[in-house]
């Protein structure tokens, strides 16, 4: 009898552990290819189509931020909440413009490096819908894009619907 609980014991265990591990498996992480707590806005040389970063060009006039971060996994889930979004207090913006958001909505691109068919490194940029901002430049933009594959380097940048963009991943 004794023999029988001293063997019983570690096979429970062993069992236990299995089940656990096939929880676990089952229920992994998509996998996060890029988180960030930090979006720089457009200013300086970037303001305008002068300076695109991977073809996106700047807003045309410059912004500042409060707060951007966000996420996104290799299944092209996003998630970017921006706060404070709004033109900069100080000219060139119009004052009656200054610290306002007049864009409603705002979009997301996705920007990365990756390989074309011909074997050659390219970029590719895929967009969202729209999604409401207000006034304050508050937003929370949730989606889903299809990524190229290999999706290298990725860039988040929140746009205009026409997709000049008002804050990038960066700092």
């Amino acid at each position: 009898m004794k023999k029988i609980r001293r063997l019983a014991l570690p096979a429970g265990f062993a069992v236990l552990v299995a089940l656990v591990s096939l929880g676990t498996a089952a229920s992994a992480d998509p996998g996060t290819i890029l988180k960030f707590d930090t979006m720089a806005p457009v200013t300086g040389p970037y303001v305008g189509p002068a300076n695109p970063i991977r073809g996106v060009p700047g807003g045309g006039l410059p912004w500042m931020i409060e707060s951007g971060r966000g996420s996104l996994d290799r299944d092209g889930d996003l998630n970017v909440r921006v706060r404070g979004l709004v033109l900069a207090d100080h000219a060139p913006v119009p004052p009656a413009l200054q610290g306002k958001n007049p864009v409603s909505p705002f979009k997301a691109i996705v920007s990365c490096q990756t390989i074309g068919a011909d074997g050659s490194a390219t970029v590719t940029n895929v967009s969202t819908a729209g999604f409401p901002a207000s006034m304050e430049g508050d937003s929370h933009i949730r989606a889903t894009v299809q990524l190229p594959h290999p999706c290298i380097a990725p860039i988040v940048f929140v746009t205009s619907p026409g997709g000049a963009w008002f804050a990038a991943t960066g700092n």
